[in-house]
């Protein structure tokens, strides 16, 4: 419920407003859960955090939004007292990505997909938010980017960075803490939540499908699963959520091409089945249903794709 209402208070508030929201309770914003001995996730205000801390040093997926970032950091040396030393992006939305300019101007490395730093470097127009985003400073650029992969060797294990195309975004990874059997999912993953798909970032209903698909054989029932948002799940929690989205797609992809407009669609309810307890207040049934209704739209599912 509190991951709701802040996700909720981003979509109803000025960033300026936002910003003295989460500068009002800090007591409140951060959450650390202990996963293994050295690999936690911290969760704020905006996207779910994995922490890798060790001898190689501190190594965190996401950082969150501007304001919070500073309780990030104190979360982040309550597990280990010493500055973050690398910060992997997994996409470039900015309660993903926002913590990038207080972490680099410590002095982290911060690393992402090709895609992730051509989105944050120039002006970005969002059509589900109906808002310009502004290029980020260049402190908070990634400056090691990636095609399809990359690989890290820190505190004692493999951390290997897959990209997936087309997927929540253009430039979505996703994280496999080898050894430990932990995979963070960034925002291809809203456990138990409808999604938010960025169709104007190369977002798409079905990429975010084909996406869950090229992982699933990846992972075996002891795989700890780190959401984008929502709580810590597994396979299954991974499974459930691919196939509401593919049966929820499918509905509206066959409305779709019988020619249904998007006001039609929406009247046939085609969410009906999963609303309870997927949907939630930043993504009501009509407002789902028109995002895959535009996806499907922008890039739908063609014979070849079968």
């Amino acid at each position: 419920m509190r991951l709701r209402t802040s996700l909720l208070l981003i979509s109803l508030l000025s960033f300026s407003n936002f910003c003295a929201v989460a500068q009002e309770t800090p007591e409140k914003v951060v959450e650390t859960i202990k996963l293994t001995e050295n690999i936690h996730v911290l969760m704020g205000l905006g996207g779910n955090i994995a922490v890798s801390s060790g001898a190689d040093g501190v190594f965190i997926v996401d950082d969150d939004m501007p304001p919070v970032a500073p309780k990030i950091e104190a979360a982040v040396r309550s597990i280990q007292d010493e500055p973050v030393r690398m910060v992997f992006n997994t996409h470039w939305h900015f309660d993903h990505a926002g913590g990038n300019k207080h972490f680099g101007e410590q002095g982290a490395l911060i690393v992402a997909h090709d895609n992730v730093r051509q989105r944050m470097s120039t002006k970005q127009f969002s059509a589900f938010m109906n808002s310009d985003v502004k290029p980020s400073a260049d402190i908070a650029l990634p400056v090691v980017t990636f095609d399809h992969g990359i690989t890290f060797h820190l505190n004692g294990g493999t951390i290997r960075a897959l990209h997936v195309p087309m997927g929540h975004t253009d430039g979505d990874a996703i994280l496999f803490f080898e050894e430990a059997n932990i995979v963070h999912m960034g925002d291809l993953f809203f456990n138990r939540m409808y999604p938010v798909i960025d169709i104007s970032a190369g977002g798409s209903a079905w990429g975010m499908i084909e996406a869950i698909s090229t992982v699933l054989p990846m992972l075996n029932e002891d795989t700890v699963i780190i959401p984008g948002h929502g709580p810590v799940g597994d396979i299954n929690d991974l499974k459930g959520f691919r196939e509401m989205l593919a049966i929820v797609t499918s509905r509206i992809q066959l409305l779709v091409d019988e020619g249904k407009t998007a006001d039609e669609v929406v009247a046939l309810n085609p969410t009906f089945t999963f609303d309870d307890p997927w949907a939630w207040d930043f993504m009501p049934p009509e407002r789902f249903t028109r995002l895959v209704y535009d996806s499907v739209i922008a890039n739908p599912k063609t014979p070849s794709d079968e």
